[in-house]
């Protein structure tokens, strides 16, 4: 891989782990929806998917046709597979900086106080009059909690209500920092900087990667 590719591929990944970084050294839990986390991971891997599969099955009839123009047309395809992704996906939360066991009783909280029938049951919550019934799943490695939705009997905006409530909820509950964030920023900046480093060094790759990018 030549250093223009490596900087297309590489890039967006490492401004993804950075920001990942970031929140996990915050001492304060973030909730995000299933949309934004879908979107900001598919824009990290977008690099990938340039220099991988759009270079590997560019159709050459199009790009002869097209010229530069056919980059155009196969990142509308990324995002719109992108948003169809997102469309299918069914509605998701995923809080950071939190354990099940932290998080359970605040969420016990917030959905009673939005519905008065809510009901746990191990590790899945049913809220019938919000008409939203979700399941927890945590992921240790960067310590967040996945509220999934369980089953088709959802609504969007009971969703958007809880999220909410559980922002509100939990702007003030202190947590200690991740120390894997440390780790995130550090593999962030090395590939940053590892980057730059080569293209300081080798410019004229870059400029001729650039070139044939744009002249399939």
């Amino acid at each position: 891989m030549d250093t223009f590719s490596a900087c297309v591929a590489l890039g967006p990944l490492a401004i993804y782990l950075l920001f990942l970084g970031a929140i996990n050294l915050s001492r304060r839990p973030l909730v995000v929806s299933g949309t934004r986390e879908t979107l900001s991971l598919g824009l990290a891997l977008a690099g990938l998917a340039i220099i991988g599969p759009m270079q590997l099955f560019m159709p050459q009839e199009a790009a002869t046709r097209f010229g530069p123009w056919i980059w155009g047309l196969l990142v509308s395809f990324y995002v719109l597979c992108l948003t169809l992704v997102i469309m299918l996906s069914r509605p998701r939360l995923i809080v950071y900086n939190i354990s099940p066991a932290q998080l359970q009783p605040i969420l016990e909280e917030t959905a009673r106080r939005l519905d008065a029938q809510s009901v746990w049951a191990g590790k899945s919550l049913s809220m019938p009059s919000a008409h939203v019934h979700l399941q927890l799943e945590d992921f240790s490695p960067l310590a967040n909690v996945s509220l999934i939705a369980a089953g088709d009997d959802q609504s969007i905006g009971g969703w958007r209500r809880l999220a909410g409530a559980l922002r509100v909820k939990l702007r003030d509950v202190p947590l200690t920092t991740q120390p894997h964030g440390f780790w995130l920023t550090v593999w962030g900046l090395a590939i940053l900087a590892a980057l730059a480093f080569w293209v300081a060094e080798d410019p004229q790759t870059v400029a001729r990667g650039l070139d044939r990018l744009l002249n399939p």
